[in-house]
């Protein structure tokens, strides 16, 4: 199977009650060969809207902190733990996660990334992790992960978003 199958199988999931508060599923998006896959937790409104991740307010607070690391957003795949926006912008609940986890799962399978980034607890959680483990190089079923904060929470809070560009700077050192 390849990303475009998947994405499409993704799209029509009903796994979970989610479907039926969506506009749309959103699978992810990047080279099928990215080095590092970037996982956040579930998409917001504009994701629903767009049907690609992280494209609201975090999303372009990702894009540029990327940009002022010398990186673009194309270089990645980025996705979510959870393909579809939970109701009002709600924390996933975990059979949601559980239900997606098996996309999560074939997404890496397909993508093989040298390096996970884990942005924010809930899909720290997702790995089995939490963010006590920020700005560690963990090994995990023989993956690379590194944990980090959320985005949107990094944008909100001036004392995480230098912690958050750092730890995008040291997780993507390993890499590129």
């Amino acid at each position: 199977m390849k990303l475009e199958e998947l994405s499409s199988r993704i799209r029509e999931c009903r796994r979970c009650g989610l479907w039926k508060s969506r506009t749309q599923a959103v699978p992810g998006e990047g080279p099928e060969k990215a080095r590092v896959m970037l996982i956040g937790e579930a998409p917001g409104r504009e994701e629903d809207l767009q049907g690609r991740p992280f494209v609201g307010r975090a999303g372009r607070f990702l894009t540029q902190q990327l940009s002022r690391l010398g990186y673009s957003r194309e270089n990645f795949f980025i996705t979510n733990v959870v393909k579809c926006r939970p109701p009002g912008n709600r924390k996933p609940r975990s059979e949601e996660i559980k239900a997606c986890h098996k996309w999560l799962e074939e997404q890496i399978r397909l993508v093989k990334p040298k390096l996970i980034i884990l942005l924010g607890a809930t899909a720290a959680e997702a790995f089995g992790l939490n963010l006590k483990e920020r700005g560690k190089f963990i090994k995990k079923e023989g993956r690379v992960i590194f944990v980090t904060y959320h985005p949107a929470g990094a944008m909100r809070n001036k004392k995480l978003k230098g912690i958050f560009i750092q730890d995008l700077k040291k997780g993507l050192s390993k890499i590129f």
